[in-house]
């Protein structure tokens, strides 16, 4: 009686366990400093490059291979392209334009270095944060700010894509 119990119970385990399906962890990490004396926003994100390459395709119907040999310049323009609509800062109420300056890959992490200039003056800073929500749903977007020698940190998700901060 007691390995019929015991058999049932490893059995039922067993199909609770199965029924369980593995999820990858999405997210992206992003930094943005107020340097005051470069009048200027510098802003660093860290991307999974296999995700970024799936959200590329899906968005604009072309396969990339950013991060890779078979790289293209068309696929650096369509990551410029998906990183303006995905990704964008109110300066005081303003919209700013964000100047892609570099890239490079950390193992498996795209890193892109953009920044806005010609910021004299922070009152309010308006992040809109949206990167690879459109293509992975459970997709998480950490983000520091430091400015004025104070750090503040953000989730931005599916629901929650947009924050402010005033000073």
């Amino acid at each position: 009686m007691r390995k019929g119990i015991v058999a049932v119970f490893l059995l039922f385990f067993a199909y609770s366990m199965s029924s369980f399906e593995m999820h990858k962890f999405y997210m992206s990490i992003s930094q943005i400093n107020y340097a005051p004396e470069k009048k200027m926003l510098q802003i660093t994100t860290r991307i999974f490059v296999d995700d970024l390459n799936k959200a590329l395709q899906k968005k604009y119907n072309k396969e990339t291979f950013l991060g890779s040999s078979k790289e293209s310049a068309e696929s650096v323009d369509l990551l410029k392209k998906y990183l303006t609509d995905n990704f964008s800062i109110k300066v005081n109420g303003q919209s700013k334009p964000m100047n892609f300056l570099s890239k490079e890959m950390e193992d498996n992490v795209l890193i892109c270095y953009l920044s806005i200039k010609d910021v004299s003056k922070i009152k309010s800073l308006e992040i809109y944060n949206s990167i690879l929500i459109d293509c992975f749903v459970e997709q998480q977007n950490i983000l520091h700010v430091t400015a004025f020698g104070n750090k503040k940190s953000f989730l931005f998700t599916e629901s929650s894509a947009k924050q402010v901060l005033k000073y």
